[in-house]
């Protein structure tokens, strides 16, 4: 049985805009793309085979459009070799024979593979902000803009800037911060769709699992910023929100942007939440809302400077009121 995925091979240099290639060799459940992969390099059996084509660089039409692409983990597969489900879906699928049972040992080796990819990735990350936002943001749309603004002014506090790596408010962000001058990174997901890592990425790594990816988020965040976005940003802030309820982290800002967006969600959890004796009022002092993108930044940077004030904090000191 093959073995998971080595994390230790050296990274390859990237140009400008580029994300970075890397060369893995496939975990147990990626057999079936190495042996869909070989069969498509062997080609067709014996035979007469197809009239020679056009030579290369003569009279070929450019390609109009990208083909179908899934990453897979670290794995690229396009064209035929795409297929509709996705390594998430496989855990959590309960349907099925029951030998699927048989192969959660080897889960475990690939789920542990991912962290230590992500670890060693980011292991030498300076300083950086996590944002989160809608992958639907047209670049036309002003909250892009406010991605592309938020980007740049962190890079100028000092910050790399990490996103989900997708297209719409990720993609303004790591553009803003690129254009910048600063380190743009991208933790991207398998999905079946909105799969591939944006142009604005410098440093990329693509997640099979979402809990993985979701530890990176903060393992290597010193605070999250959160656009408006849907059902994917809402699951990301208030898992923010209750790891600093419950003091698994601490001196962590999280801010919203954009009151327009963000007030009926405060107001509901003010009213409705707080009022039924659900949350505390003091919770709701975890998270900052404005709409000034300097503001935003000030927020952050003033909560560091006075953790670094403090030796000998309460950083990472589990407790607290309970979710």
């Amino acid at each position: 049985m093959s073995a998971p995925t080595d994390p230790t091979q050296p990274d390859v240099p990237v140009a400008d805009g580029a994300v970075a290639a890397r060369t893995v060799s496939a975990g147990p459940a990626s057999a079936d793309v190495s042996v869909a992969v070989a069969s498509a390099a062997a080609g067709p059996g014996p035979g007469p085979g197809p009239a020679p084509g056009p030579a290369p660089g003569r009279d070929r039409p450019a390609r109009t459009r990208r083909p179908p692409e899934r990453q897979r983990g670290p794995i690229t597969v396009r064209r035929g070799l795409v297929e509709g489900s996705t390594t998430d879906q496989h855990l959590l699928d309960t349907r099925g024979p029951a030998d699927w049972v048989h192969a959660d040992p080897w889960r475990v080796l690939r789920i542990q593979s991912e962290f230590v990819e992500g670890f060693g990735l980011l292991a030498e990350l300076p300083r950086a902000v996590t944002v989160f936002g809608s992958a639907r943001v047209p670049v036309e749309d002003p909250d892009y803009a406010l991605g592309e603004r938020l980007g740049s002014a962190l890079v100028r506090a000092g910050y790399a800037v990490i996103t989900g790596g997708g297209p719409g408010a990720m993609e303004a962000v790591n553009r803003g911060a690129q254009e910048a001058g600063g380190l743009s990174v991208g933790l991207g997901i398998e999905l079946p769709f909105e799969q591939r890592l944006n142009d604005w990425v410098d440093l990329g790594v693509t997640f099979r699992y979402f809990f993985v990816r979701k530890t990176m988020f903060v393992k290597y965040a010193e605070a999250f910023v959160i656009l408006p976005g849907g059902l994917g940003t809402l699951d990301e802030l208030f898992e923010a929100l209750t790891l600093v309820q419950t003091r698994r982290v601490t001196r962590f800002p999280v801010v919203l942007m954009g009151s327009r967006y963000w007030a009926g969600l405060l107001d509901w959890l003010r009213t409705t939440v707080a009022g039924a004796g659900r949350i505390l009022p003091t919770d709701l002092d975890l998270v900052t809302l404005t709409d000034d993108v300097d503001e935003a930044v000030q927020i952050i940077v003033n909560s560091h400077r006075v953790g670094n004030d403090q030796p000998g904090s309460e950083a990472g000191r589990p407790g607290g009121e309970p979710a």
